[in-house]
């Protein structure tokens, strides 16, 4: 059961209207690391969870906290665009919509959301529910949240730096912080995870004795330059070998001859050599006789 609070978890109020800025902070709410996206990914891991106490309180905690910030920003951006404030495009036209559209507003914003924010990205896109991970696994879940809260910071911080506006920058600061504890709060999970003795280093702690054992402790080396070999991992650390000359292991990668109802062109590569080849000894052949 979820209950709505009508109270903001920070405050959001711009000092004044901005629409091109409202369409930025479309990314912090439908972009892949947008906020919709650890909202949807921390409810599904927490619903999907199958150990009660102290993970799923953290999941669901979390999970819950996320909606409020999809909140928070949604209405920002709906007061960003309150207005939808002349630019010095708005001299051209006397609708202040279409001005704010011109200078850069994001049109859906007016057209389809009525002055308010859409669950898109900055360029329009609908956010996809393909973005979440819940696997089931805990450690694989709570390294994806660290890495997506690691993500979101980052395109918050960029953000912050894209305006002056002292109560966007407030709640942004805000934003800021709880991505900083976030990061903190999965990858200290992580670590009791082990300590509890519920998964180990690796996701997940199963079939090391089934999996080939030539080849899972080696880095190949397939990018030009030797500065690679340079890295921790190559010298034994965690029982990594460096490969400086990897080799294929498979032979060509021809694909099977298609269906002919496919209408597939397609033809063995030694049978297609030898035809052109034959081809050519014929041509020739006439041309001779012809002298």
């Amino acid at each position: 059961m979820f209950r709505h609070t009508k109270l903001l978890q920070f405050e959001a109020k711009p000092e004044k209207p901005d629409p091109v800025y409202a369409r930025k902070l479309q990314e912090l709410i439908g972009g892949a690391y947008g906020e919709m996206t650890v909202t949807m990914q921390y409810l599904f891991q927490g619903w999907n969870c199958r150990i009660e106490g102290k993970y799923k309180d953290l999941i669901m905690d979390t999970a819950t906290e996320e909606i409020g910030h999809v909140e928070m920003l949604a209405t920002m951006v709906a007061r960003l665009l309150e207005g939808a404030p002349a630019t010095e495009t708005a001299e051209a036209a006397k609708d202040p919509v279409m001005a704010a559209v011109l200078g850069g507003m994001d049109p859906q914003q007016a057209i389809v959301a009525g002055g308010g924010a859409l669950p898109n990205n900055s360029q329009g896109v609908p956010w996809n529910g393909g973005y979440i991970v819940a696997s089931g696994n805990l450690l694989a879940d709570f390294r994806a949240n660290a890495a997506a809260e690691a993500q979101g910071r980052l395109q918050t911080a960029r953000l912050y730096n894209m305006t002056d506006d002292p109560g966007v920058k407030a709640m942004l600061q805000f934003n800021l912080a709880r991505d900083t504890v976030h990061q903190k709060q999965w990858l200290a999970a992580i670590e009791e995870l082990e300590a509890d003795g519920l998964e180990g280093a690796i996701a997940p702690t199963a079939l090391f004795d089934e999996e080939n054992q030539d080849h899972n402790n080696t880095v190949w080396r397939l990018s030009d330059g030797s500065d690679g070999s340079k890295g921790g991992w190559s010298f034994g650390g965690e029982g990594i070998e460096y490969l400086t000359d990897p080799q294929p292991l498979g032979g060509p990668g021809t694909a099977p001859k298609p269906d002919p109802a496919l209408f597939g062109t397609y033809a063995p590569i030694q049978d297609a050599v030898g035809t052109v080849k034959g081809k050519a000894k014929e041509a020739k052949s006439k041309a001779t006789k012809k002298r």
